[in-house]
């Protein structure tokens, strides 16, 4: 059904905010307990699956676990991929904290029943409830649109970056507790995970306005249907162009995330507390450079895609070295990828919430983590495939899937600077 027919939602004006910075920390404080909690398994399922006992739950239905391990990581980002869809369009008609306090209420049921099932050894139960948990954590775009509600008060692409800094200081923590707490049990970094959201709860209801809700009937399916962020990309075509070379470049950074574990444990040998240590040597690394991209603010000389397609190519160089490079150098660039990693994440962002702020802010901020799930997912099937030749595979994949988001940056970084160009020209 065409875009006309069904017109975007006329956007709840930006809340006249108080004490803006106070609403920032909160928001910030959020993001990162919520991220604690996403980042926990990560370092964790390459030695449940690949180290753990051989029974019917790493070994389900005979398959390899390399493959099994795949199947899990693919589960979670495929739930976030769905809930990105709506959760952040929906957020923008009946509020951020309403939209958060549903979605975080769920998500610590859903960390719970992850727990339950991997200690009964319930594989199916298991990757369903990492599905479940999934949708309900697609919320990240909720406080990316909260913080680009704050503009005017406070610089965006300042906002953007210390929330950025949040949510890798939680993917900081997360690696370490999980990694440090596996010993425990196995369910125990999961219960904890789901645990993290109980303050997460308090900050919701004591830091986070309201916020305004569009006028009119509220009718949740409609407006799943008419807003969700995949709309944006019949709606606009410079957006159609953008979410492709996001999505290349994003199926890189994804093989470092999901694969780099599995990189280390058959490379350097590592068990979960060593991939843990590496881990948030890398999330400091890109917490520092999130701070200090926040320290400078929106008002640079060179496009903001031009400064995206350089960092790419820093990423893309990254990636490739670790598909040749020996054990203790490679575990020295996963630590040093967080750096362009992070200030990509500063820079994109915000020039698209600037950018496209007409379509709101919830369904611009929604279609990046709707691009970054559906690459989570790709890089999950596909890489448990290729890491039954090594891992090292995987990470050239991601070199050149970079390598190819760097050219298109560069080709579309020219034809924003001359729209910017003509627009100066008629004013």
């Amino acid at each position: 059904m065409s875009a006309a027919l069904h017109p975007p939602l006329p956007q709840p004006e930006a809340p006249q905010i108080r004490h803006p910075y106070w609403v920032l920390g909160a928001v910030c404080a959020l993001a990162l307990m919520s991220t604690v909690g996403v980042s926990m398994p990560y370092p964790i399922l390459a030695p449940i699956f690949v180290d753990g006992p051989a029974d019917a739950f790493t070994h389900f239905l005979g398959l390899d676990p390399k493959l099994l391990m795949g199947l899990a990581l693919a589960v979670n980002p495929l739930g976030i991929l769905l809930g990105s869809l709506f959760i952040g369009p929906l957020s923008d008609r009946y509020g951020r904290r309403a939209t958060l306090n549903v979605t975080l209420t769920a998500t610590l049921l859903g960390y719970l029943l992850t727990a339950y099932a991997l200690h009964q050894r319930w594989f199916l139960v298991f990757v369903l409830a990492r599905f479940l948990t999934g949708i309900t954590e697609g919320n990240v775009a909720v406080a990316r649109a909260l913080v680009a509600d704050l503009h005017g008060q406070i610089d965006r692409t300042r906002g953007l970056a210390w929330l950025n800094a949040c949510l890798y200081a939680g993917w900081l923590l997360g690696p370490l507790v999980g990694g440090l707490t596996l010993g425990l049990g196995e369910p125990v970094p999961f219960v904890l995970a789901g645990l993290a959201m109980l303050p997460c709860l308090v900050i919701l209801g004591a830091g986070v306005p309201a916020g305004k809700r569009v006028s009119g009937p509220l009718h949740l399916l409609q407006s799943m249907r008419e807003q969700q962020a995949l709309g944006l990309l019949r709606e606009d075509p410079v957006l159609a162009r953008l979410a492709l070379l996001q999505f290349l470049y994003t199926v890189g950074v994804t093989a470092l995330y999901e694969f780099a574990p599995l990189w280390m444990l058959e490379q350097a040998g590592l068990g979960s507390r060593g991939i843990a240590y590496v881990t948030a040597a890398q999330c400091a690394t890109m917490t520092l450079a999130s701070v200090m991209a926040g320290r400078f603010g929106s008002g640079r000389r060179a496009h903001p895609l031009r400064d995206a397609a350089w960092l790419a190519l820093l990423a893309a160089l990254g990636l490739t070295l670790l598909a040749v490079l020996p054990s203790t150098p490679g575990l020295v660039m996963i630590a040093f990828l967080g750096l362009p990693l992070a200030l990509y994440n500063a820079v994109m962002p915000a020039w698209m919430s600037e950018r496209f702020a007409s379509h709101g802010q919830g369904r611009v901020m929604g279609l990046l983590s709707t691009i970054f799930c559906l690459a989570n997912v790709v890089v999950a099937l596909l890489g448990s495939g290729l890491a039954l030749l090594s891992s090292r595979w995987i990470m050239g994949l991601g070199g050149l899937t970079c390598v190819l988001a760097a050219w298109q940056l560069v080709a579309l970084a020219r034809a924003e600077r001359q729209r910017d160009l003509q627009q100066e020209g008629q004013a």
